[in-house]
């Protein structure tokens, strides 16, 4: 878990005094926005990519996909791209990943299809993220790379095409392993087939989000045995793409419902999705919100009493462990005993989620106790303090909701939230 930082940069979290009732329209999903810049670099002609998330995580997926010779006009919502040309420029290229795993882990597999040797660096916690089961499969393709330990930074030299063929892979420590080599499978010579052999895959909603990317482009997926996908070879056709709002971006709004004892519609939530965040729906009503699809979204209600009416969870997130910290943070507040299971992958994320949820939360006074894979939390009175964020947005949206039911709660560092949706502050201050 990366260190906290010291104590500068504290953001005053706003507190209900009342049930709020708020109307929000969030910007569009980071998953399907990042991969959609892939697959459009990978095409056989131009498209766009309508109301992208402009964010840092895919800003920087767009840098990088310009340095191995796409082009990406961001200028305005609607991303123009024009796919990867077969050399680079200078024969080297840079790409900063910054914290952002989808660059990291998406962007290697691209780079050994162009010519020249592209170097992956990012912000220091991101040398501590898996990457090495990634590496060690394009190796297995024929691709060279250079490492240290499987982790960055490290260079992919790329010579223009990548045979293909057959690997196996541990991807207990995130989906995103998979994807990212289905993602390129394509337009690899003979295709790929991707083996899993390990403990259960984390987040599978997120390979089923791939896979329905690439069958929307024509590309032939057969995901019909558990633990092996295997992509045939051939084009990946271009097509204009919208992107939905981010499902994992609403926690925190929704959240606010269920703390305030008010009502919030999130608009134009999809009738049916690939996102993890549709889970929300679930978990809500499960905790004692009323959930109902309206005309212009999905609407949450939270208990006549707000906060203190909410009932603790006994769930599983392994699919869904992006939603853990908001989820934890409810459960923190609730009335009744929660235990979260399933979520160890997430301590390989932007930080330790699990130490860093369980230090942060009992640090406010919750009882709460970290276990490997998961955390359980007991009815706790809270109190306001610090509380820090190690450079991750998920945190950083659990310290909020922690403050919409706590006065005093200072959220150390709330511009990390940045990562996936701009100013979020301002637009949070002003629901209150």
């Amino acid at each position: 878990m990366t260190t906290p930082a010291a104590h500068a940069d504290l953001w005053p979290a706003p507190t209900t005094t009342g049930p709020l009732d708020a109307t929000v329209t969030l910007p569009g999903s980071k998953s399907l926005t990042n991969r959609a810049l892939v697959l459009a670099a990978l095409a056989d002609g131009p498209s766009v990519v309508r109301r992208a998330l402009r964010s840092r995580d895919t800003l920087l997926m767009a840098r990088a996909l310009t340095a191995l010779g796409a082009t990406v006009d961001t200028a305005t919502e609607d991303w123009t791209v024009s796919p990867l040309g077969g050399a680079l420029p200078s024969g080297r290229a840079e790409v900063d990943c910054g914290l952002a795993g989808t660059v990291m882990r998406f962007v290697p597999p691209a780079a050994g299809l162009v010519r020249g040797a592209v170097a992956f660096d990012g912000d220091p916690h991101m040398r501590k993220r898996p990457v090495g089961e990634i590496l060690t499969a394009l190796r297995t393709l024929g691709v060279a790379v250079d490492d240290t330990d499987g982790a960055l930074p490290f260079t992919v030299h790329g010579t223009g095409a990548v045979a293909g063929g057959t690997v196996v892979i541990d991807a207990s420590a995130s989906s995103q392993f998979v994807s990212a080599l289905l993602l390129a499978g394509a337009r690899f010579e003979t295709g790929i087939e991707v083996r899993h052999e390990g403990e259960p895959i984390p987040s599978l909603p997120h390979i089923e989000m791939t896979i329905a990317m690439l069958r929307d482009r024509g590309v032939a997926v057969d995901d019909g045995e558990p633990d092996r996908w295997a992509v045939a070879p051939g084009q990946v056709e271009a097509r204009d793409e919208t992107i939905e709002p981010d499902l994992s971006n609403a926690a925190p709004f929704l959240a606010l419902a269920a703390v305030s004892g008010g009502s919030v519609v999130v608009r134009d939530w999809p009738t049916s999705t690939t996102q993890a965040g549709d889970a929300l729906r679930d978990l809500l009503a499960r905790m004692g919100c009323t959930v109902e699809r309206v005309p212009t979204g999905l609407r949450v209600t939270g208990p006549a009493d707000g906060w203190r009416g909410l009932q603790g969870l006994e769930v599983d997130l392994h699919d869904v462990g992006e939603l853990a910290p908001a989820v934890a943070a409810l459960c923190a507040l609730a009335g009744s005993p929660s235990r979260l299971t399933g979520i160890a992958h997430i301590r390989g994320h932007e930080t330790d989620r699990l130490a860093a949820l369980a230090a942060e939360l009992g640090g406010l006074g919750a009882d709460v106790v970290e276990h490997p894979d998961g955390l359980s939390l007991r009815p706790a009175a809270l109190s306001g303090g610090v509380f820090h964020t190690y450079a991750d947005h998920r945190m950083a949206h659990a310290g909020v909701i922690i403050g919409a039911a706590v006065p005093g709660v200072l959220v150390e560092d709330v511009a990390t939230t940045g990562k996936t949706f701009p100013d979020f502050a301002g637009f949070w201050s002003g629901l209150f």
